[in-house]
């Protein structure tokens, strides 16, 4: 841990061994479930095929939607 964000968590008494297994564990699960998306589109690529341009274009304009709709509520 960089020397000021541990100066940091203990000037404010934070207890850093449990921050920072939250923080791993946090990470490894995120991992995990990356790998096993990863996984799932691999097999659904062996069975259906990869999309096309179209479907590709389509997806992408449904995240930036979403991604719009996320900032506009946020903000």
């Amino acid at each position: 841990m960089p020397d000021d964000l541990f100066q940091e968590v203990k000037s404010r008494r934070l207890p850093a061994s449990e921050i920072l297994q939250v923080a791993v564990r946090a990470v490894v699960e995120r991992e995990k479930s990356r790998e096993g998306l990863e996984h799932y589109i691999r097999e659904l690529e062996e069975e259906i095929g990869s999309p096309s341009d179209e479907q590709n274009a389509r997806a992408d304009a449904i995240v930036r939607n979403i991604q719009l709709h996320q900032l506009q509520q946020a903000g």
